[in-house]
C-alpha cells in the first residue's frame, strides 16, 4: 500500500489527508523535517511512497496526477512529491541533506523537489492546467486558493484529458465525444484498461466471424462491429488516462490487439468472398504486407531520429509548403485524414464492408494506403535528405535489431565489413533496395518451381549483409529495415501467387501474419525499454533473409500442393515459437514491475 507523510502542522478545516486515504494511500503525519526522515526510512522499500505538506490545497486530480501516475520513478506537484521504489534512494538523500540543512524545523516540500532536481534526478511534473495545486502561506492565501478550486470543473477536466492530445480527425470528431464517457463509465463500474482491450479484440474477431459468413447481413452486422470495437480501442486509453492505470503489459496488449483485430478481419473478409466464389486472398495479404510496412516505416524513422541532432542543410520548396500549411488550421486535419491512421482506415473497412463487396473494401484499401504511404514516406525522405542528422549508438543498434538479420547475414557481414566501410553514403538503402527487388522481381515473373527465385534469395541474402555490414547512421539508412520487410512478404506473396493451388495464398497469409507479429513485437520491446528480443529466437526463426531463401528453396523442391502444407507449417512453426517467447517476455516483465508505458504518440 502506498504511503503518503503528511508533514507539518496540521492545518483547520483542510480535506488534504482525506483525499489522500481516497486516493488509495497510507496517512502517516510527521512533525518536522527530522520525523519526516524518520518515517521515510520505515515506509517499506517496495512501496510508493509520497511527501506531502499538510497546508497544501488543490484539486484531488491534480493530487491523482502528481502522485499516482505509474509511468513516473519521480513526480512533483506544488507540496508534494512522491518516489517509487525505483527512485526511493534519490529520494531519501535528498531527504537527508534537507534534514540536515534545517536542522529538524520544518519541511519545505517544493525545496525537496528541488534538491532532487540538483541531483540530476529525472522528475516528472504534470501539466495542470487550470486544476489547482498550491501551498498558501497563510488564511487569506488558503480562502483564495479554496475558491480557485471551486471555480474549477474537475470533473470536466479530467474527462477532457482523458482524450489523446493528438489524434485523427474521425476519432476526435466521431469517436471521442462520447468514447470518453464509455471511458468513465468503465472506471465506474471498476473495469481496467485491459479489459476493455480484450473486449475490443473480442468484438473485432466476431465482426470478423460475421465478415467470413459472406452474406449481405453479415457485413453489415461485420461493419457495425468493426466501428464498436473501434469506439472500444478508444475508451481503453481513455478509461488508462482517466484512471491513470497504466502499465507495460497494457500497453503492449493495446498494441499487439489492434494489428490482430485488423488483420483477423481481412483473414474474415476473404473468407466471406471466397464463399461467394470471389478469391480475394491475394489482395488481403497485399493489403497487410502494405500496413505492415507502412508501419515499420514509422517505426524506423521514430528511432533513427527519436535522440539525434541536426542541423539544416537546406530546405526544398515541398518544405517550406509543408510549414506554410501549418499555420492554416484546417489543412492540419487535412493531412491528419491523408496519412490514414487507424481510424480513417476502420471507418473506409467498415463503411464499405457493409454497402460493397470484399474485393471493393480491399481495393479502396490498398488505393488510399499506397496515397498515404508515399506521402508520409516522401515527407520523410525530404526531412532526413535536407537536414544532416548525428545520430546515436542507440539509434544505430535499434535499426540494426528492427533489421532483423538472421545467422547468414550475420556471418557474412562480419566478413564483410571492411569492404562495407568503403562504400559510399546511400549504399545500405541502396543495397537492401535492390537486393530486395532482385527476390521479389525473381518470384513474380518467373514460373513456380524455377531456380531463379533461389538465385534472387542469395543475392538479396548478400545484399542485405553488406547492408547492416556497418552501423546504420546514414540519412537514409531508416529505410533499410522497411526494404527488408517489403522484400521477404512480397517474396511469399509472389510465391503463393505464382503456386496457383486452392489454399496456398491463406497459408501464405498465416506466415506473413506470424513474421509480422514477431517484427512487431521487436518494436514494442524497443519502445518499452527493454531491448530486441534475445538473439536465439531471431537465429531460431531465422533472420528474414533466412526465411526467404528457405521459402525459395521450398518452392524449387516441392509440388505447389506440397508448397502449400509447407508454407503453412512454417506459418505455425514460427508463430508458435515467436508467441510463446514473446507472452513469456512480456509476463514476466508485468510481473518484475517494470516501467509503465502508454502510447501518446501517433495514432497507428
Amino acid at each position: 500500500m502506498p504511503t503518503a507523510i503528511l508533514t507539518g502542522p496540521p492545518v483547520p478545516g483542510s480535506s488534504i489527508e482525506s483525499e489522500l486515504r481516497s486516493l488509495g494511500f497510507d496517512v502517516r503525519p510527521a512533525s518536522g523535517t527530522a520525523d519526516t526522515e524518520t518515517l521515510l526510512a520505515r515506509v517499506p522499500a517496495a512501496d510508493r511512497v509520497a511527501v506531502v505538506d499538510a497546508r497544501l490545497v488543490g484539486h484531488r486530480h491534480a493530487l491523482r496526477l502528481g502522485l499516482t501516475d505509474p509511468r513516473f520513478p519521480l513526480a512533483a506537484i506544488p507540496g508534494a512529491v512522491t518516489a517509487q521504489p525505483a527512485a526511493r534512494r534519490a529520494l531519501t538523500r535528498a531527504m537527508a541533506r534537507e534534514n540536515s540543512a534545517s536542522g529538524g524545523t520544518a519541511l519545505d516540500v517544493d525545496s525537496l523537489a528541488a534538491a532532487l532536481d540538483a541531483d540530476g534526478a529525472d522528475v516528472h511534473r504534470p501539466e495542470l492546467g487550470t486544476l489547482v495545486a498550491a501551498v498558501p502561506a497563510g488564511p487569506q492565501a488558503r480562502n483564495e486558493a479554496r475558491q480557485a478550486v471551486a471555480a474549477v470543473d474537475e470533473e470536466a477536466v479530467r474527462l477532457k484529458s482523458a482524450v489523446k492530445a493528438r489524434d485523427g480527425f474521425v476519432t476526435t470528431f466521431f469517436v471521442s465525444p462520447y468514447s470518453r464517457h464509455l471511458a468513465r463509465w468503465c472506471a465506474g463500474l471498476g473495469l481496467t484498461p485491459n479489459q476493455v482491450t480484450t473486449a475490443s479484440l473480442g468484438t473485432a474477431l466476431l465482426a470478423a466471424g460475421c465478415a467470413a459468413t459472406g452474406t449481405r447481413a453479415g457485413y453489415v452486422a461485420a461493419g457495425v462491429l468493426l466501428v464498436g470495437s473501434f469506439v472500444l480501442d478508444c475508451a481503453d486509453g481513455q478509461l488508462a488516462r482517466y484512471s491513470l492505470q497504466y502499465s507495460t503489459l497494457g500497453a503492449w496488449l493495446d498494441a499487439t490487439f489492434d494489428r490482430a483485430k485488423e488483420y483477423a478481419f481481412y483473414a474474415g473478409l476473404a473468407l466471406g468472398a471466397a464463399r461467394g466464389g470471389d478469391d480475394v486472398w491475394a489482395l488481403a495479404l497485399g493489403a497487410m504486407v502494405l500496413q505492415a510496412c507502412r508501419h515499420v516505416v514509422d517505426f524506423s524513422f521514430s528511432e533513427a531520429n527519436a535522440d539525434s541532432t541536426a542541423v539544416a542543410i537546406g530546405t526544398s520548396p515541398t518544405a517550406a509548403l509543408s510549414h506554410r500549411l501549418d499555420d492554416v488550421g484546417w489543412t492540419v486535419w487535412l493531412r491528419r485524414v491523408i496519412v490514414l491512421p487507424i481510424g480513417e482506415r476502420w471507418a473506409i473497412i467498415a463503411v464499405l464492408t457493409a454497402v460493397a463487396t470484399p474485393r471493393i473494401t480491399f481495393c479502396a484499401l490498398l488505393i488510399a494506403c499506397a496515397f498515404a504511404a508515399a506521402y508520409t514516406t516522401a515527407g520523410r525522405l525530404l526531412r532526413s535528405l535536407t537536414r544532416r542528422a548525428t545520430r546515436t549508438d542507440r539509434a544505430a543498434r535499434a535499426l540494426a535489431d528492427l533489421a532483423d538479420s538472421g545467422p547468414l547475414a550475420e556471418a557474412a557481414a562480419r566478413r564483410l565489413g571492411t569492404t562495407a566501410r568503403r562504400l559510399p553514403a546511400l549504399a545500405a538503402p541502396g543495397l537492401a533496395l535492390l537486393g530486395g527487388g532482385a527476390v521479389v522481381a525473381a518470384a513474380a515473373l518467373t514460373g513456380f518451381g524455377g531456380p531463379w527465385p533461389v538465385a534472387g534469395a542469395l543475392v538479396y541474402a548478400a545484399a542485405s549483409a553488406l547492408a547492416v555490414a556497418r552501423p546504420l547512421t546514414g540519412a537514409l539508412d531508416w529505410l533499410v529495415p522497411p526494404f527488408f520487410r517489403a522484400a521477404e512478404y512480397g517474396t511469399v506473396l509472389a510465391l503463393a501467387a505464382k503456386s496457383d493451388v486452392n489454399g496456398a495464398l491463406p497459408a501464405a497469409f498465416g506466415l506473413v501474419a506470424a513474421v509480422a507479429y514477431h517484427h512487431y513485437d521487436t518494436v514494442y520491446r524497443i519502445r518499452g525499454g527493454a531491448g530486441a528480443p534475445p538473439r536465439w529466437l531471431v537465429r531460431t526463426v531465422g533472420g528474414h533473409e533466412g526465411r526467404t531463401l528457405v521459402i525459395t528453396v521450398l518452392a524449387v523442391l516441392l509440388t505447389a500442393s506440397q508448397f502449400k502444407v509447407a508454407l503453412t507449417a512454417c506459418a505455425v512453426a514460427v508463430a508458435l515459437v515467436v508467441l510463446a517467447e514473446s507472452i513469456r517476455f512480456w509476463v514476466a516483465a508485468h510481473r518484475a514491475g517494470a516501467p509503465a508505458v502508454h502510447d501518446e504518440g501517433e495514432p497507428a
